[in-house]
């Protein structure tokens, strides 16, 4: 086993909508339409002098030795997949994501922090758009190269640090939405305190997704059956604290002074101050709740 650490551009790019594509193409169209995509951009990871480090489904994983070669593949794969006809009547897009910084590679694979945000920027791109980070466009040399935007410093798991995210604007001539410049300053600091069973916890921007649910590893367990091993958590997004369902009982959200809402894979923005239930409505008696509120 051989593995070293270097700085590397790692890029995630897949094909926006393919669910949609199987759908009414049915799946060995389909597949040949996402197979058309995929084998495109691998050429220009090639042309580029980058390594396709795997392909899974309609995503490809790929890395290059410099910013500015990934910034260049993001690109040329955004125009060569836009040069394709539609497919009964269906039009191809993709949707890519990358991140600069140190990686380990290890036989064949890359893995570390670098990898996780240009993936989680690859999740954040619609379809036809590139994503990146400060990093990514610190680390560029190109002179000529794209005309980039910041977007927003958003929350990415795994990162106590807020991430400045920018948008590489491939096209020419582009119908671009005017950003307000002051809409990043204005966030203040979030803080969020819940209680449960004697334990107290604060959220702020130093800490990461809160985890919820009967399974030990969780932060904070909950003891109750009908919970489950990974019942939810608790993420801050910017200035705001979201409640993230994912269990299979549902998680009761109870509002001072409002209607409770049972989440069942969904997510809601925590506000003032109330109570979770996990499995169990708020309302009935003999439960543990969870206590929250939104600190000014």
């Amino acid at each position: 086993m051989t593995s070293q650490q270097r700085s590397l551009c790692v890029l995630f790019a897949d094909v926006s909508g393919s669910t949609r594509l199987y759908e009414k193409l049915g799946d060995a169209e389909a597949l040949r339409a996402v197979e058309r995509c995929l084998n495109r951009m691998s050429r220009v990871v090639d042309g580029h002098g980058g390594t396709v480090i795997k392909t899974i489904g309609d995503e490809v994983m790929t890395t290059f030795p410099s910013a500015d070669a990934g910034l260049q593949a993001a690109c040329e794969m955004q125009h060569r997949v836009t040069d394709l006809p539609p497919v009964s009547g269906v039009k191809l897009a993709i949707r890519v994501g990358f991140h600069f910084g140190p990686a380990i590679e290890e036989n064949g694979d890359v893995f570390g922090d670098t990898v996780n945000t240009a993936s989680r920027m690859a999740g954040l791109a619609k379809a036809g758009q590139i994503i990146t980070t400060a990093e990514a466009i610190a680390a560029v040399n190109l002179s000529l190269g794209p005309e980039v935007r910041e977007i927003d410093a958003l929350t990415v798991k795994g990162k106590s640090e807020d991430v400045r995210v920018f948008e590489v604007l491939w096209q020419e001539g582009a119908d671009l939405t005017m950003k307000a410049s002051s809409i990043v300053a204005s966030y203040g600091a979030a803080r969020l305190q819940v209680s449960y069973r004697g334990t107290d916890i604060t959220l702020d921007n130093t800490h990461g997704p809160l985890t919820l649910g009967r399974d030990m590893g969780n932060e904070i367990v909950i003891k109750d059956q009908r919970a489950s091993r990974n019942h939810a958590r608790i993420e801050r997004r910017r200035d705001k604290f979201v409640l993230v369902d994912q269990s299979t009982n549902g998680t009761f959200l109870k509002i001072e002074g409002e209607n409770e809402v049972v989440l069942k894979r969904e997510e809601m923005i925590l506000r003032a101050h109330g109570t979770i239930g996990f499995g169990h409505s708020a309302l009935e008696q003999g439960i543990d709740l969870m206590h929250f509120e939104v600190l000014e």
